[in-house]
């Protein structure tokens, strides 16, 4: 079992930046690939960033790809999504996700999943 515990969101106007951090606890972190999903009221589940279990590769959304930038710290068992030029329709609850498999930008393949964190983007 791996818990997973959000921090960071908030509401922000367009053009403005938050930072998302993702505290892992249970089996060992370095085992997962990490991602961050979306989702909106009314809309289905979104893809936004993964990492592999190295830190080395990275993969994102077209929507969020130039803005977002995902990292993560295997020593603090941590995940992070910095999130730079929001705007409206970034507007979502962020989950954080953990995937056996690595790194993939399907939300099917992640086994473990934080509470979520509402960001909000005001225009």
């Amino acid at each position: 079992q791996v818990q997973l515990v959000e921090s960071g969101g908030g509401s922000v106007q367009a053009g403005g930046s938050l930072r998302l951090s993702c505290a892992a606890s249970g089996r060992t972190f370095s085992y997962y690939g990490m991602g961050w999903i979306r989702q909106a009221p009314g809309k289905e589940r979104e893809f936004v960033a993964a990492i592999r279990q190295s830190g080395i590769n990275t993969q994102y959304s077209d929507s969020v790809k130039g803005r977002f930038t995902i990292s993560r710290d295997n020593a603090k068992n941590t995940v992070y999504l910095q999130m730079n030029s929001l705007k409206p329709d970034d507007t979502a609850v962020y989950y954080c996700a953990a995937s056996s498999l690595g790194i993939s930008s399907n939300y099917k393949h992640y086994d473990y999943w934080g509470q979520g964190t509402q960001v909000t983007v005001s225009s």
